[in-house]
């Protein structure tokens, strides 16, 4: 729970204050439980009387991140709560503004390790250091958006769905997975497309239907996966009913974690070849390296570092958090350095926001705007800023620092010159819109990239109207046409649709064309046309 805010925004009172902000909690921590129950990127159901799991084909539309031709690899490290930007890189240009704002927690000029003449780090940051002057770091200035929403869970939702506006259900990464992988409910591929600790219930990997990453509460939680290729232990169960039911439960969730056997493959495949902090970063990235090193093929990680919402004496618990990251970032790419897969690893850091520029009264932050974005790895090709710093002087109607680079523009510039990928893809993941390519030092070496432009997409979905549900189809070209329904568990019930079909809109009466009664429920419909599958859930009402 946080103490009083210092700051309080207009005809609001403390406690009106708290209260917002202490349900604001409980609502986030509500989904991430309701999601955890749900087995959250647990990859997708097991479909009985199903064929063995194999890659599926992507669609026309992505460039496929597994076969693409580069390596490359992103892991994303959320610091969750709102990271203070400016005792994370401080502006020494302007220290006696920046010292005057924050009486009680600045830092000390001294205390600095100074990455140039105008901005440094806390010297318990020094293992960036090393990274900074071997030009493995880039800091991206006052990343943000406009009209920051300072509520932890709305603002987690804009910077994972891309969407600043409209309350968007689906992430920048899950957009891009359920395009690649338009079977995935029935033909998922053999590899986890992203892998996730901590953060349940965040957006990033959300597509309509599906979580397309392997999601763990924790790193605990990944390492028994990782070491036993289970979750849950069947072995020592105790001999009475309640054991029988806890072996039940725990044997289903085993099963529904399809990927466990290949993580449990990779992470037995490689050791961690350099020395980890005991620290809650350090675990997570010390198994992360040992599944790439493993050689998963997974090409997204998302690992989050918690605590930093501080409204209370931050000084300690910021020390703490930052020491991590600097370690365990070091450490990371040390390990990944002794197979030389550190030149395929981009990290970047994320914040669903920063914090004020001055302190409050309980020698801590509250909640703020614009924030660096951190990056490292040796493909950078040298270390160095991007963008301007805002203007610590210069504040919007919250009195919060103004944003000066967006944070889709970050997104932007991975996606386009790390992955490589197309601008039609791009236009599928950042919803339509268009952002600035900034100069993080690396561009995209594919030698020919498709044009994907003047391609027509085949377009499906469910519809429910009168009490019927309908699958509606936009047909790109004639084609032959077979559509299937199956129940939850992968029994086939009624094939639909089996013709050919002109181009145009084209709705299939599910009831109407099923022939035989249809339980109410949830269903799965796949569609066959041009050599590809489509899947996606449905329900009878």
């Amino acid at each position: 729970m946080c103490n009083n805010h210092h700051h309080i925004p207009k005809n609001t009172s403390k406690k009106d204050e708290k209260t917002v902000h202490d349900q604001e909690h409980i609502k986030w921590n509500r989904r991430s439980f309701i999601q955890a129950l749900g087995l959250a990127g647990a990859g997708s159901m097991m479909l009985g009387g199903t064929s063995t799991v194999s890659a599926s084909k992507p669609s026309p539309l992505s460039v496929a991140l597994s076969q693409s031709e580069n390596d490359n690899i992103l892991v994303i490290v959320r610091l969750k709560g709102g990271n203070d930007g400016l005792n994370t890189i401080v502006p020494v240009y302007d220290y006696a503004s920046y010292a005057n704002l924050r009486p009680t927690i600045r830092h000390e000029q001294n205390d600095l390790l100074m990455l140039n003449s105008d901005f440094g780090i806390p010297n318990y940051m020094n293992n960036l250091e090393s990274m900074w002057g071997d030009g493995k770091m880039k800091v991206v200035h006052g990343v943000g958006y406009p009209s920051q929403n300072l509520s932890h869970f709305r603002s987690s939702d804009i910077w994972a769905s891309a969407d600043a506006i409209n309350f968007e259900a689906t992430g920048w990464w899950g957009r891009y997975f359920e395009d690649l992988y338009p079977d995935y409910l029935i033909n998922p591929p053999e590899i986890p497309p992203a892998v996730q600790i901590g953060s349940i219930g965040n957006l990033v990997f959300e597509g309509v239907d599906n979580n397309y990453a392997f999601a763990v509460a924790n790193p605990e939680q990944l390492a028994n996966v990782a070491e036993n290729g289970t979750i849950h232990d069947v072995l020592d169960i105790p001999d009475c009913v309640y054991g029988d039911k806890l072996l039940f439960m725990r044997s289903t969730t085993n099963t529904t974690f399809i990927y466990a056997n290949v993580i449990n493959d990779a992470y037995l495949s490689a050791s961690n070849d350099a020395p980890y902090e005991e620290a809650p970063l350090s675990d997570q990235l010390a198994i992360v390296a040992r599944l790439i090193k493993g050689g998963l093929g997974t090409k997204v990680y998302m690992v989050t570092l918690d605590g930093f919402d501080t409204h209370a004496e931050q000084a300690g618990a910021h020390q703490a958090l930052l020491e991590d990251l600097a370690d365990s970032m070091k450490n990371f790419y040390d390990d990944l350095a002794t197979t030389g897969m550190d030149t395929q690893v981009l990290s970047m850091t994320i914040s669903e926001f920063g914090r004020r520029p001055y302190e409050n009264g309980s020698f801590g932050t509250d909640h703020g705007a614009a924030s660096p974005v951190m990056l490292f790895g040796p493909a950078l090709e040298g270390s160095g800023f991007v963008g301007d710093h805002p203007d610590i002087n210069i504040w919007d109607n919250n009195d919060n620092l103004i944003p000066s680079t967006d944070f889709r523009d970050v997104y932007n510039s991975v996606l386009t010159n790390w992955f490589c990928l197309d601008p039609a893809v791009l236009d599928l993941i950042l919803l339509g819109q268009s952002y600035e390519n900034l100069d993080l030092g690396f561009d995209c070496e594919l030698l020919d990239t498709i044009d994907f432009g003047n391609v027509t997409r085949f377009v499906h979905r469910p519809t429910y109207s009168n009490d019927r549900t309908y699958i509606e189809m936009q047909m790109p070209v004639t084609a032959h046409v077979n559509i299937k329904l199956y129940d939850i568990m992968g029994k086939e019930i009624a094939t639909l649709k089996n013709e050919m079909l002109f181009p145009g809109q084209h709705s299939v009466d599910v009831i109407a064309n099923a022939n035989t009664r249809l339980s109410f429920g949830q269903y799965i419909y796949r569609i066959t046309t041009g050599g590809q599958n489509y899947s996606k859930s449905i329900m009878i009402k």
